[in-house]
């Protein structure tokens, strides 16, 4: 348990380190993950730095509704920039602090798409996306590959059956 409560915190700080790479700026961590990106500011600030204007009004203050508004900005422009909508986290994921691996696996994505961008040069975070690897085989090619056999395609298993095998006990029927 303990290695996944690190292991949880590491992926945090990762994710920090990425969103400070890329805002430029110091993010104080000291009151923790929830509550630092809890009013949606840094989310808000993260996507005009990748898609600039995107999130054109960010509330600095208010009331929870208010708050609520920079997270759901969020959200569409993440939306805009190319995220999968399964990946993006719900508001009361973060808000009220209800599902927080979620909110990590959403900003992971979100490095990754960034990092996949063509334009983007910023800070790299995520894997890297598979690109397509096309093949051409001539008509030989193809042709010995269809008519080649593999392994026990030919329908031989060398008289091999099940005939003989007992697997624990045998049911007994009573009347």
């Amino acid at each position: 348990m303990a290695s996944k409560k690190n292991e949880e915190e590491e992926q945090k700080n990762e994710i920090f380190d990425w969103i400070e790479a890329v805002i430029k700026r110091s993010i104080d961590r000291s009151p923790g993950f929830q509550p630092v990106l809890k009013d949606g500011l840094i989310l808000c600030e993260l996507m005009n730095v990748l898609l600039p204007g995107s999130v054109k009004r960010v509330n600095k203050k208010g009331s929870a509704f208010q708050l609520r508004e920079n997270i759901a900005a969020f959200q569409g422009a993440a939306k805009k920039f190319g995220m999968p909508d399964d990946e993006i986290f719900q508001t009361v994921d973060l808000f009220e602090n209800r599902n927080i691996k979620q909110v990590i696996k959403s900003l992971q994505a979100l490095g990754r798409v960034a990092t996949n961008k063509k334009d983007y040069d910023g800070p790299k975070f995520g894997p890297k996306m598979s690109s397509e690897n096309k093949r051409n085989f001539s008509e030989e090619q193809i042709r010995q590959g269809r008519d080649a056999q593999i392994g026990l395609q030919a329908g031989q298993n060398k008289g091999a059956s099940q005939a003989g095998q007992n697997m624990g006990k045998q049911r007994m029927i009573a009347d």
